[in-house]
């Protein structure tokens, strides 16, 4: 499979915010959202080699959403880039939705995990690196996107430690770092993934040439992780 064949269908990033004013209802984790939605706008539509006719084939980008708790960006991307059909956009957090506040990857096309427990997302990227690994697919590319609060659970430092000592050089990590994690790293959250042996960039989490070139740094041989600095939510 080419990369153009696995290309997303073009869409515009200025089609975003109708796409997110469809969405309506309760507890919609406002700025959950919309501290994701450059970074996941930037990957999609430059990064990932995977599309809505590709969602299953084996040589794909696996994309995982870990903040999962505020999936309306996603949502809207997915459906600006043809996973998702707009006009079921309306139906978000209704009881008989396929939209729900976390993601179902049986209800939502293109979702690889059902998401928005924190902690979660990087374990099940590690593994799904690994597991490619293991089967020969050295050629896919695993992103995943978390919060910073989510270094508050633990088992982002194991998976932190291991995949930088296995050299899981097709793993690739995104963190919106909006200030809202409990506890703190000298140095800052990059400095941590780098002291256990990642490739490590902080950026602009509002600048889409800065995420691009952060996200297509070469790191051979080691992980990489993009720190994407936005507006605290506080």
């Amino acid at each position: 499979m080419t990369t153009a064949a696995i290309t997303p269908q073009p869409g515009a990033f200025d089609d975003l915010a109708h796409l997110m004013a469809l969405m309506t209802g309760d507890e919609k984790h406002g700025p959950a959202a919309t501290s994701t939605l450059d970074a996941l706008w930037v990957l999609y539509d430059r990064v990932l080699r995977v599309g809505p006719e590709t969602v299953t084939a084996t040589d794909r980008d696996r994309f995982l959403l870990s903040k999962g708790h505020g999936p309306m960006a996603y949502y809207a991307v997915l459906a600006a880039k043809g996973f998702l059909d707009p006009a079921v956009l309306p139906s978000f957090g209704a009881y008989d939705s396929p939209l729900g506040h976390h993601p179902d990857r049986l209800l939502v096309p293109g979702a690889e995990i059902g998401s928005g427990s924190l902690g979660h997302g990087l374990p099940l990227a590690v593994g799904t690196a690994l597991g490619l690994r293991a089967q020969g697919l050295t050629d896919p590319a695993v992103w995943v996107l978390i919060g910073d609060a989510e270094f508050d659970e633990g088992s982002n430092h194991e998976a932190v430690a291991f995949a930088g000592a296995y050299g899981l050089d097709r793993l690739h990590t995104v963190v919106i770092d909006n200030s809202s994690a409990s506890l703190g790293w000298q140095g800052g959250i990059a400095a941590r993934f780098e002291g256990a042996g990642w490739s490590a960039v902080t950026v602009d989490g509002r600048d889409h040439e800065a995420l691009y070139r952060a996200f297509s740094t070469p790191h051979e041989g080691r992980p990489h992780v993009v720190v994407a600095q936005v507006e605290s939510k506080y």
